[in-house]
């Protein structure tokens, strides 16, 4: 019995001296790990960790963690040594702030990782989200304006050239440029401000444009920094400005650190020879259409600089989760909006936007489809009343088929399809979607020709389709330069793409004065100017019901209502003046004797008839 003990105690000795094992404490290599950080008080317990060894083989190491309820639940390899994607618990119920170490341990040698925890911040007007009662303001900020005074040091990038007479290089617009120009935006009525991406764009040609990433986490150096990033999203909340990102998941440049050194294989769509998309959503909704359409307009890369992910994925997956969740968290932005949206895997869109808002249930987004025909882009809205249809979660759509309606309408003479009736007939659609007013309603924007020199540079259609698009239903977005007339036609991004007037030291004028515009553009200025702040101030023309008449004679009639006010908006498409009967609209009319006219402030009493000049609108606010 006595040696049976010894035995027993030699086994645990020996145990024991094998579980000690010494290690050698090294300095930890250089790596990256992907979040950065994260917070302990998230709804959702999950995250996954993806760590990068760029060349030190990081997959030989085990992991091990003792910082109370941070639990590495799992280690996965991917075949490629350079990575490991860490699954970890956080009990929310023991877990706090801090810097939980990581131990990396392999052969006879370790080192130690401090992830960093933080709880997440709920301060009031943080993350409010954006929706039909705002107007968001689009910039392309290497073209807005530049602000050297409070630049810092960056590395050399692979397009630095600066360029401003040609519209593929870089003009030197940043972050700084737009901070100092938020009360130009606000004073004007918009209230949230969407920048084309911020993120690292490390790309050799045409990185301004910023939809080709290089690095999810970091915003690009030329345009500033993330500190700075947060600094313009503080600024702008001050103002009672709400800011939009935009993000990009179907693709990114093929500088991108990890294309350089892919996880896997499928981390990308990968073909024996190039193969790009189809550029047809059609085809994801057709009940028709082949499997070889199908797969060629998901897995398609966009163009041949941008590698299309793979977000069936699921590690790739949780990354761009969670790198959404981050930015959301990290800055207290207000909403995204979603580049190339079907393009993306749509279970993985579902997914993400289901996670966003279990998080945020507030947060504003919409999705960017650039197709021809109502069914298609209510689809993929949330809720849609079609059969078949899926649940996104994507509260809006970018609205390409109010943008066409608007086009046509302004361009042709009405028929009974055509012209003012193409307005109607395209929200007579609106039967399909569960919201339209989360719908993202626009004029012209960065991939489009201006819309001043789409109407033939006529002051009378402008007026027409500014008071259109801040008086219908939807959210309306407004293009930089817009409210001053800047003009061109797509190339398909060229002059379109130009720099605003005054946003460099040296411009000849800057037209963010009023002695800097022509008369012409102060009229129009002036105009977006009253009648935005006049719907900022009016919940009728953000929230109210739409009513529509059918066109006749060469004008269309709407009104906006509520329990408080009714606005009656009046659009004539003609060449010569022509008389509207009041009789016609008695059911929204009676009751009030006079009105408003919001455009020039005069109250007028509410005769029988009225009549309009050639290409002339009105906004009525109606008076008992």
């Amino acid at each position: 019995m006595k040696l049976k003990c010894l035995f027993v105690f030699f086994i645990l000795f020996k145990g024991i001296n094998v579980s000690a094992q010494k290690y050698e404490t090294i300095v930890a290599p250089e790596m990256r790990i992907d979040p950065p950080n994260w917070w302990v008080d998230m709804k959702s317990n999950t995250l996954q960790i993806c760590i990068y060894g760029n060349g030190k083989n990081i997959a030989q190491y085990s992991l091990s963690c003792a910082y109370p309820g941070f639990h590495i639940a799992k280690v996965n390899k991917t075949g490629n040594p350079n990575y490991l994607f860490v699954d970890i618990i956080l009990d929310t119920a023991v877990i706090k702030a801090g810097e939980a170490e990581i131990i990396f341990r392999g052969g006879q040698k370790q080192f130690s990782y401090f992830y960093d925890l933080q709880k997440c911040d709920r301060s009031s007007g943080r993350i409010q989200g954006y929706d039909s009662r705002d107007l968001v303001y689009l910039i392309m900020p290497d073209r807005f304006a530049e602000d050297k005074s409070n630049s810092v040091a960056r590395p050399k990038m692979k397009d630095d050239v600066i360029d401003r007479d040609s519209m593929f290089y870089r003009h030197g617009g940043n972050i700084d440029g737009v901070i100092k120009h938020l009360d130009y935006i606000k004073d004007m009525g918009a209230t949230a401000v969407w920048l084309t991406p911020i993120q690292e764009n490390d790309q050799p040609k045409a990185s301004y444009h910023g939809y080709a990433f290089t690095d999810h986490y970091k915003v690009d150096p030329r345009l500033g920094n993330n500190e700075k990033y947060k600094t313009y999203v503080k600024e702008a909340h001050k103002k009672g400005l709400k800011v939009i990102q935009d993000m990009v998941y179907n693709h990114v440049g093929t500088e991108h650190w990890f294309i350089k050194d892919l996880p896997m294989r499928d981390w990308i769509h990968q073909f024996d020879t190039f193969t790009q998309t189809n550029y047809r959503a059609t085809t994801l909704i057709d009940p028709y259409a082949s499997d070889f359409d199908k797969n060629k307009m998901s897995n398609g890369w966009f163009v041949k600089s941008m590698p299309d992910l793979n977000q069936k994925n699921q590690y790739l997956a949780n990354y761009l989760i969670q790198n959404s969740i981050w930015w959301i968290e990290t800055t207290g932005i207000d909403g995204f909006r979603f580049d190339t949206y079907t393009y993306s895997d749509l279970g993985f869109m579902q997914d993400l936007m289901a996670r966003v808002l279990s998080e945020y249930p507030q947060f504003g987004a919409v999705g960017e489809l650039w197709d021809h025909c109502v069914a298609i882009e209510a689809y993929f809205a949330q809720h849609p009343k079609i059969v078949g249809a899926p649940d996104s979660h994507m509260p809006g759509m970018i609205d390409f088929q109010i943008y066409n309606a608007v086009n046509e309408a302004l361009n042709k003479p009405m028929g009974w399809t055509e012209g003012l009736s193409k307005i109607y007939y395209t929200l007579v659609q609106d039967v399909l979607y569960r919201d339209p007013s989360r719908n993202l309603t626009f004029l012209d924007n960065h991939d489009l020709s201006r819309f001043y020199s789409v109407i033939g540079e006529d002051i009378r259609k402008y007026k027409m389709g500014i008071a259109f698009l801040l008086t219908t239903r939807g959210t309306p977005s407004l293009y930089y330069g817009t409210e001053i007339l800047m003009k061109n036609f797509a190339d398909p991004d060229g002059k379109v793409r130009g720099d605003f007037p005054g946003g460099w030291p040296g411009d000849k004028a800057n037209k963010f004065t009023k002695q800097g515009r022509t008369d012409k553009e102060n009229e129009a200025f002036d105009f977006v100017k009253k009648l935005a702040n006049y719907r900022k101030e009016n919940d009728v023309l953000q929230t109210g019901k739409l009513t529509q008449f059918v066109p006749e004679n060469d004008a269309y009639v709407y009104f906006r209502s509520n329990e408080k006010k009714i606005v009656m908006v009046i659009m004539h498409y003609g060449d010569k003046p022509h008389t509207i009967h009041m009789s016609r609209f008695a059911e929204k009319l009676s009751g009030f004797t006079s009105y408003k006219d919001v455009l020039n402030d005069k109250t007028e009493t509410l005769n029988a008839d009225m009549t309009l000049q050639p290409y002339e609108v009105k906004v009525l606010e109606m008076i008992k």
